[in-house]
């Protein structure tokens, strides 16, 4: 492995997602090789890991590649795991842990047996490296902390193991926490959709800033506040750090360089000004719209370089580029009668509510917003297969893709 030259990396993602993914790194004038089932590989460098990790909107996760061999029985698995690299990626006192395995159409397919197997043949390399006994293990700390005497955490590498046709992919995760911790959101509501799917499927909408955007149900915000990044340009990992920079390949100046890149291109006055970007949106919940409000209040500081305040604020809170109103879905009209746009939303899910059939009717009354935004597009996300029968209205497209652990659809209708 030699970061001077480019590596193989892989975006993970939603399944679904990918073709976003792919679109923002070739936007990043970054290679990719292909895309799969939740995944993109692409080639790169450390500056390319960096914008990767930093300015990837759709994406949940990126990791490096350590080694790619055959391996058709466990004794081939265990020597292609015990000739890679690891201390390139692993530096000393430093644990490791196999944290996914995935194989298909492969002879290898105990799931247990290769994370064992894995992580032994790792552990033999990088305790022979180091010259120790033993790798570090998490230290698990409790909940009553001492903190006089407390104990930091051992830093873990996460490692996943792709098995596809007798293949072997290693890799090391860079990201630390999953990307779609931007930072900006301390509270979240009740089951919050993931910030890295908004992301997606406003990019699979066909969303431009050039055109309004509305969310009748906005809850805490999450498509509005990736709206509003995309519209000023704002990088979703400017407010965060990733494991990268506890391993031997960081390069701090080149870090820096690419997140001074990155701030240089926020422009907050295309949303000051109302010709270019219009983005609004609403929920009926009182407290949801304070949480929204103070989630959009966070971003600000974030862009600014400055430490994000926690805490819910007044739902008055003022919210640059993001009109925000306590409102049911059914009073909502277009803020932008002259000029149809998108509507981008979430709208409750039977499993959020805990009411299939409450859900359905809402599904119902979501027919009325032709009348009330005519001409403009609507896409929303939903676990429910059968939307359409509630909407009444067949959908011009539709496509899996997951929302976390649930498996969602993504409607796509012109209203």
């Amino acid at each position: 492995m030699n970061m001077n030259n480019t590596e193989t990396a892989v975006a993970l993602c939603a399944v679904g997602a990918e073709k976003a993914v792919s679109n923002e790194l070739r936007k990043m004038d970054i290679k990719v090789e292909d895309s799969l089932y939740g995944r993109v590989r692409f080639k790169a460098g450390v500056k390319e890991l960096y914008k990767a990790l930093i300015g990837l909107r759709a994406a949940d996760r990126v990791l490096l590649e350590i080694a790619h061999f055959k391996a058709v029985d466990f004794d081939a698995l265990f020597e292609g795991a015990a000739a890679a690299p690891w201390e390139q990626l692993v530096p000393k006192g430093m644990g490791l842990k196999v944290a996914k395995v995935r194989t298909n159409r492969s002879q290898l397919k105990a799931e247990t047996s290769i994370q064992a197997i894995v992580h032994k043949a790792a552990a033999q390399r990088l305790c022979g490296k180091y010259n120790v006994t033993r790798l570090p293990e998490p230290v698990i700390i409790p909940r009553k902390k001492d903190f006089n005497n407390e104990v930091p955490p051992v830093k873990i590498a996460e490692v996943r193991v792709y098995i596809e046709k007798d293949i072997v992919s290693l890799l090391v995760d860079l990201s630390g926490e999953p990307l779609f911790k931007r930072g900006y959101r301390s509270e979240g509501g009740a089951a919050p959709l993931r910030e890295t799917t908004a992301a997606s499927i406003l990019l699979l909408s066909g969303w431009k800033r050039k055109f309004p955007l509305y969310d009748p149900f906005c809850g805490s915000g999450t498509i509005l506040i990736e709206a509003a990044m995309y519209a000023w340009d704002m990088a979703p990992g400017l407010g965060r750090r990733f494991a990268i920079q506890d391993m031997p390949i960081a390069d701090s100046k080149m870090e820096q360089q690419v997140r001074d890149e990155f701030r240089s291109k926020i422009d907050f006055n295309r949303t000051d000004n109302i010709r270019l970007v219009r983005i609004a949106g609403s929920d009926e919940d009182l407290r949801s719209v304070s949480i929204a409000a103070s989630n959009v209040a966070r971003l600000c500081d974030i862009a600014l370089g400055k430490e994000p305040q926690r805490g819910i604020r007044s739902a008055d809170t003022k919210t640059p580029g993001i009109d925000l109103k306590v409102l049911p879905m059914s009073e909502a009209r277009s803020p932008f009668p002259d000029d149809p746009g998108f509507i981008v939303t979430n709208p409750p899910y039977g499993k959020r509510l805990g009411d299939q059939s409450l859900a359905e009717q809402i599904y119902s009354e979501m027919n009325g917003l032709g009348e009330r935004f005519p001409g403009w597009k609507l896409a929303l996300i939903t676990d429910h297969s059968g939307f359409e029968s509630f909407f009444g209205k067949k959908a011009d497209s539709c496509r899996e893709i997951s929302n976390g652990a649930i498996p969602s659809y993504f409607f796509q209708y012109g209203l």
